[in-house]
């Protein structure tokens, strides 16, 4: 049964959402599930935009079919050859074989690589070329690294939809609610939208910042993401989030403090440093176990606040490897502008502080690590009880509070 949406006259919805998957790229959880988008414009020309994962084609199809009622499908635009988006072109090149695609240089490369027979279907678009469909015309954006190298963007100039791939997309399954207006973004959707825009794009700030300059150029009435609600109104907030995630910049002020701890000792060292820090006027303080709690959930959390704490037992004379893990994610996604507070712990060797210090400085960008840390010999005692309150006084100093 086919299950589709109207987006604005000759423009209609017709992806599907996915709550079979567990891990997005097979690392990131999806609780609530994911959408793939595509949208299908009912011209003199028919245009598909983008296909959906494999997993939920046969919906896809559905709706296509619905719609087209008899018509043949003319073009398939390509905006991202990720296979969760271009899984299912030669399911569209088989029941279409008329079918012309419009892409990049690369994404036809791509194509190639994945194996899809794709010769004599080729429309080849650059920065700035148009094509026109009837009544409306289309010009292409290119958009690369963002976050793949092949990726663009599509605008519709006549009625001002973006068709923005991977940009503006967000985890979780729409569950029949399409667009930004008919959910309370703020409450139920931000975290997912930071979560995928942190852990998916978050590496390639500048090209989104490059993306950005280009929107602003446009006269944009509608945002059409591959995953997630569409935006029909309200785009200064959606744009003031990635331009502030893009740029590096802080979402709030506010403490994280992601420890690793073997037996508990650590983690009382972390809340009590919460519980000082509430005491002391800090409200927005978020405490994390990096062993239980997926790198995915850090990562959402470093890219929200101003500062962070990390607190690590010393092991095998290293970085407890969960606590490693984590800072290389940091560094591999780019993550810059930021406090951070260090407290170590060590049993017969304390190691810790001065290793993540190190690799703060040396392997990290505009890092500032506070001067003040706390240093433990396998748990807080009396002893440490001035070295705590100094470290908290300090982080208090640094948000000038």
């Amino acid at each position: 049964m086919y299950c589709v949406r109207k987006v604005v006259d000759d423009l209609y919805w017709v992806g599907g959402n996915d709550h079979r998957l567990a891990l997005f790229e097979n690392i990131h959880p999806i609780p609530r599930g994911v959408s793939y988008n595509s949208y299908l414009l009912l011209d003199e020309k028919t245009v598909l935009f983008d296909t959906v994962d494999w997993e939920i084609c046969r919906q896809f199809i559905e709706n296509i079919e619905h719609l087209l009622d008899g018509r043949d499908l003319d073009y398939l635009i390509i905006n991202h050859m990720e296979p969760d988006h271009g899984a299912s072109i030669e399911e569209i090149l088989l029941r279409y074989p008329n079918v012309t695609i419009i892409s990049t240089e690369k994404s036809f490369l791509l194509m190639r690589q994945f194996g899809f027979s794709i010769d004599g279907h080729i429309d080849e678009v650059k920065e700035g070329d148009t094509r026109t469909f009837g009544k409306h015309t289309i010009t292409f954006v290119e958009a690369p690294m963002v976050h793949w190298p092949e990726a663009m963007v599509s605008f519709d100039v006549t009625n001002g939809v973006l068709f923005s791939a991977d940009a503006f997309g967000s985890f979780g399954a729409l569950d029949g609610k399409l667009f930004n207006d008919e959910v309370n973004f703020d409450r139920d959707w931000l975290d997912d939208a930071r979560r995928y825009y942190t852990n998916i794009v978050g590496k390639y700030g500048p090209h989104v910042q490059a993306l950005l300059k280009k929107a602003k150029t446009l006269d944009i009435k509608v945002i059409c993401p591959l995953h997630g609600p569409l935006w029909r109104n309200d785009f200064a907030y959606l744009l003031n989030k990635y331009d502030q995630w893009s740029r590096y910049e802080p979402e709030e002020k506010g403490v994280m403090i992601a420890y690793a701890s073997m037996y508990g000792n650590t983690e009382s060292a972390a809340q009590v440093l919460a519980a000082k820090l509430v005491e002391k006027g800090v409200k927005n303080v978020v405490v994390h176990d990096v062993s239980n709690t997926h790198v995915s959930y850090l990562i959402a959390d470093a890219f929200k606040y101003s500062h962070m704490v990390l607190a690590s037992v010393t092991y095998n004379l290293g970085i407890y490897p969960i606590m490693h893990d984590f800072l290389m994610h940091m560094k591999a996604l780019n993550l810059q502008k930021r406090t951070i507070g260090l407290i170590e712990n060590g049993s017969w060797a304390p190691k810790s502080g001065a290793l993540m210090k190190r690799f703060l400085d040396e392997e990290m960008k505009q890092m500032s690590v506070l001067n003040s840390e706390v240093a433990m010999v396998s748990t807080l005692n009396d002893n440490n009880k001035s070295e705590m309150d100094t470290f908290v006084d300090s982080i208090l100093d640094s948000m000038d509070m």
